[in-house]
């Protein structure tokens, strides 16, 4: 080799980019493990919840579905998506070393959160009589507004937990994160238990438990970023600064909401078209089974994607375009590979993992008849929400919310529509359908981050960070 000088250099760089990227690799997946487990114990408060109220008795059941789906759409995925805008601006901000700037964001979004949640309120308040006048029985309309009613206080948390998880997100905090979720979900289970079992309040003990227990998050997450050295120079307290970032945060956060809004309710509007299919029991039991698998999934791809977005907004903040872009790629390699072997699993458990939803057998088949098309669709959902996290953390929320319009609401929910009723495929055309927008999604994030310049990202980075 050492004849050959040139050959020997060339082969160095490429052991050095190899070594580079599998060493990012590490690093995004270290990061995405506890990111993940963190979302899957926040869907399993809402979960555990709805199974424990749902040994009560049928309408219990029904009314508090009903209201966990309707306050995951109209409140929560609200929350969630405009508190995702803070993945470019604290994540950019933090990688520059503007400190001051990444805990004013920080203010700026609890204000502007808090906000948000009043019409929401008021929303939530009369969801009972909307749900009457929209022709839904009318004692399952009283119990689900109820419930909304006594959930209130968990999204006024939920305002605060968001930017909180985000402030430990962005500084690679994740740890402290993931024991504070964990243990309140262990909390959380007894309490429910007790509040609506002991305590004798049914149904609406599940609502408390849920927002008693999204206040002991805020609480712990809150007094480890005031007591903890690791936070000494990112915390700091609250100025008049928080309102003149007001018009910065909404800038990425009303798209950012959009972005994750319009993904959500499509898949939301395709089960409520389940139910009028015929046979309406069956095909929503099945698609119920089928979202709620992809969804707990999910959090896998989440947790990858967030990862991705934390990496990936550090460096460009930090003026590193190649060290973003080997993010980048680390995170979708890992996604893919993740995703993949998970999918293989569920495929060989095709016959058997529909009994953990349901008994009856004609569900159970009818599963995994779907459980191919479910593979697919988990495959499709990794690599759009790791693709939609490193769109985050290069600022692009507004053209990924009009690639989700687009690709859901002119491609995937018209072609579900005339599958699963003019085609007669019922609830696997729907499916399909709706899988047809997430593949038009994924290739529409693929082609556009396949044509990033990355050092024209890093220039946009540090510009918006030092504006001013």
């Amino acid at each position: 080799m050492a004849d050959f000088p040139l050959l020997e250099r060339v082969d160095n760089r490429r052991e050095t980019t190899w070594v580079a990227f599998f060493g990012e690799v590490k690093v995004v997946g270290f990061l995405a493990a506890p990111l993940a487990a963190i979302n899957l114990s926040q869907f399993l408060i809402q979960t555990g919840s709805l199974m424990i109220v749902g040994h009560l008795d049928e309408l219990s059941l029904s009314s508090t579905a009903i209201a966990v789906s309707l306050a995951a759409v109209t409140g929560f995925s609200v929350i969630i998506g405009m508190g995702t805008a803070l993945e470019t601006l604290c994540g950019q901000a933090y990688g520059a070393g503007q400190y001051q700037k990444f805990r004013n964001h920080i203010y700026t979004a609890i204000f502007c959160l808090l906000v948000v949640c009043l019409p929401i309120t008021l929303l939530w308040i009369n969801m009972g009589k909307l749900l009457v006048l929209i022709g839904q029985d009318p004692l399952i309309s009283r119990e689900a507004g109820n419930f909304m009613i006594w959930l209130i206080p968990g999204l006024i948390a939920y305002a605060f937990l968001q930017p909180l998880m985000k402030y430990f997100q962005m500084q690679v905090f994740v740890i402290p994160m993931l024991i504070f979720s964990w243990v309140t979900f262990c909390l959380h289970i007894p309490l429910c238990w007790v509040l609506v079992f002991k305590a004798g309040l049914k149904n609406l003990g599940g609502a408390l438990a849920m927002s008693i227990s999204y206040w002991l998050n805020v609480i712990f997450l809150a007094l480890y970023m005031n007591f903890s050295p690791k936070c000494a120079k990112t915390r700091g307290v609250i100025s008049m600064e928080l309102f003149k970032g007001i018009r910065v945060f909404l800038h990425f956060a009303i798209p950012s909401a959009v972005m994750t809004c319009l993904s959500w309710w499509s898949f939301e509007l395709i089960i409520l078209l389940s139910g009028l299919l015929p046979n309406p029991e069956l095909e929503s039991s099945v698609l119920s089974v089928c979202f709620n698998t992809l969804t707990t999934v999910f959090t896998l791809a989440c947790g990858i994607g967030s990862a991705g977005s934390t990496r990936v907004s550090n460096e460009l903040g930090a003026g590193n375009p190649q060290a973003a872009r080997l993010a980048a790629g680390a995170a979708i390699f890992l996604a893919i590979v993740g995703i993949i072997i998970v999918s293989m699993v569920l495929f060989t458990l095709r016959y058997v993992f529909g009994y953990a939803f349901s008994s009856e057998k004609e569900v159970v088949d009818y599963v995994a008849i779907m459980a191919p098309l479910v593979c697919i669709s988990i495959i499709l959902d990794a690599i759009q929400g790791v693709l939609s996290g490193i769109a985050r953390g290069c600022g692009w929320q507004r053209i990924v919310a009009y690639m989700n319009l687009a690709a859901f609401y002119l491609c995937g929910n018209p072609a579900a529509v005339a599958l699963g009723f003019w085609a007669n495929m019922r609830g696997k055309g729907l499916w399909i359908g709706i899988q047809i927008g997430a593949f038009v999604q994924t290739l529409l994030l693929a082609i556009v981050m396949s044509h990033v310049n990355w050092k024209n990202q890093a220039d946009e980075a540090r510009e918006r960070i030092f504006e001013g």
